[in-house]
């Protein structure tokens, strides 16, 4: 089996269990009392990090360790772990603190899954440059409670064929 599968069914897994509402340690029922996911937040915070090339707001968004798995739409194969994950951003211009780049990210036709202990979302995400065309695709983010905070935990993009 290649890794990218062997990373597909564990993703699938993973998500899989998450469902079943089960905790961190998958051994007895998430906490029924704790706060909702904020859907509208959390995927605002990380566009607002997309459009201010803010490094230093990885490590608020993504679990801090090789739980994070990143497929993006440009370059083929799986990101691995928070390390990686941060250098993938450095390669696209992110700096500690952020700046202006001129381009613009969003996304549209939001659709949650709240799972208590851990939250799916798809979407449409459009990314601007002040030259060029315009991008867009799919885009899948699974969240996981930790330490009481929502973080990403797998993020996957796509890219749809110019019209």
């Amino acid at each position: 089996m290649t890794k990218v599968k062997l990373l597909n069914l564990l993703v699938f897994l993973g998500i899989t269990l998450l469902g079943c509402g089960l905790s961190k340690s998958g051994m007895e029922p998430a906490d029924p009392s704790a706060p909702a996911f904020d859907s509208a937040g959390k995927v605002a915070a990380w566009v607002k990090m997309w459009n201010t090339y803010d490094l230093s707001q990885v490590d608020e968004l993504f679990v801090q360790d090789d739980r994070l798995t990143y497929f993006s739409s440009e370059r083929e194969g799986a990101i691995i772990g928070i390390e990686a994950v941060r250098e993938h951003h450095r390669d696209f211009g992110f700096v500690e603190g952020g700046k202006s780049q001129g381009s613009r990210l969003w996304v549209e036709d939001l659709h949650t899954k709240d799972l208590g202990s851990a939250a799916i979302v798809t979407g449409i995400w459009y990314f601007q440059r002040p030259t060029g065309p315009r991008q867009r695709g799919p885009l899948t983010f699974v969240y996981v409670r930790d330490e009481d905070v929502f973080r990403l935990v797998h993020l996957n993009f796509g890219n749809y064929l110019d019209e």
